[in-house]
């Protein structure tokens, strides 16, 4: 199965803690790599799982509170440090170039490659598609929160078929057409047979997605829109109890995260963005495991690997 796995850089939330850095992720799929918000330290924690600079080339922000952002200079600077050629793309709501211009032109001055923006508008309620290549889409995720703010949904493209080695070199298929019997066709011997594809080829696993949900209120809607994805993370910065400061500060509980995971019918559900005021994030894995009990908590360093449970 190709490599489709979600890497913790940071999962803790805006204030400081000795236990948790700010929020980052880096996705990898099929050895490309992705990453999701920079807060402080995401450059370092990448380094510490032993990830490879040269392999990113694309970062999404899903919006512009210090604790997603923070940590973006001092990553593009320290490429440059690297001596890096290849082009740098950043996609985030509209704002954070004019907000980065000044302090990339006072530290960063003679940069050895290109920085590219792809601002986005986050205050739409519909979902649009900001990022595609040959292994995988990404689509932003509308989300509720104190300013405009997205999470991400990648999903993985559909691989041909795989061939039966042993089928081909029985029919003696051409190499010439082996490619379009791996996207579906038949064969037709030099006699005129018609060899089904199912007899030649078996069928590639089926896709898998990934849907981060970043800073935002509860929002019912949004098991709608993520029906049926692979792996959820969902903000879970508050417990029951704070109630009433998750929805003063546009959070949500674990338990919430755990109702839009249960009716998304997600085949996993990971949590982080924990509050400083929980010295222990048991309390918030609990709440969510009492709704939805495939949960596990973020914590630096994890790696989950995106696995079809449909």
């Amino acid at each position: 199965m190709e490599k489709f796995e979600v890497h913790i850089l940071g999962c803790g939330s805006a204030l400081p803690t000795t236990r948790h850095y700010a929020t980052s992720q880096v996705v990898n799929v099929r050895d490309k790599l992705y990453m999701i918000d920079c807060g402080e330290g995401a450059q370092l924690q990448f380094r510490r799982s032993r990830l490879k600079f040269s392999r990113l080339n694309h970062v999404f922000i899903s919006h512009l509170h210090g604790d997603h952002c923070f940590g973006l200079l001092g990553l593009v600077s320290t490429l440059s440090l690297l001596g890096r050629t290849a082009e740098l793309h950043i996609h985030s709501p509209h704002g954070l170039q004019e907000s980065m211009q000044p302090m990339l032109d006072f530290y960063c001055r003679q940069m050895s490659y290109r920085l590219c923006f792809h601002p986005f508008d986050a205050r739409q309620g519909e979902e649009e598609l900001i990022y595609e290549d040959r292994s995988v889409t990404v689509h932003t995720i509308p989300l509720h929160h104190r300013i405009p703010c997205c999470g991400f949904l990648f999903a993985e493209k559909p691989r041909p078929n795989h061939l039966i080695r042993s089928m081909t070199d029985f029919y003696q298929v051409p190499l010439y057409l082996l490619s379009r019997i791996k996207n579906g066709e038949d064969y037709v011997t030099p006699g005129g047979e018609v060899i089904p594809n199912a007899r030649l080829t078996q069928p590639a696993a089926p896709p898998r997605r990934y849907a981060y949900c970043s800073d935002t209120a509860y929002l019912p809607e949004l098991s709608t829109r993520l029906q049926g994805v692979d792996l959820l993370f969902h903000e879970a910065t508050f417990a029951l109890g704070d109630l009433p400061r998750a929805r003063e500060t546009f959070h949500s509980t674990a338990g919430q995260a755990a109702q839009v995971a249960r009716d998304a019918r997600a085949g996993k559900l990971l949590i982080g963005h924990f509050s400083a005021r929980y010295e222990n994030e048991q309390v918030l894995l609990e709440e969510a495991v009492a709704l939805f009990p495939n949960t596990q908590l973020a914590a630096e360093g994890l790696c989950v690997e995106v696995l079809k449970t449909f």
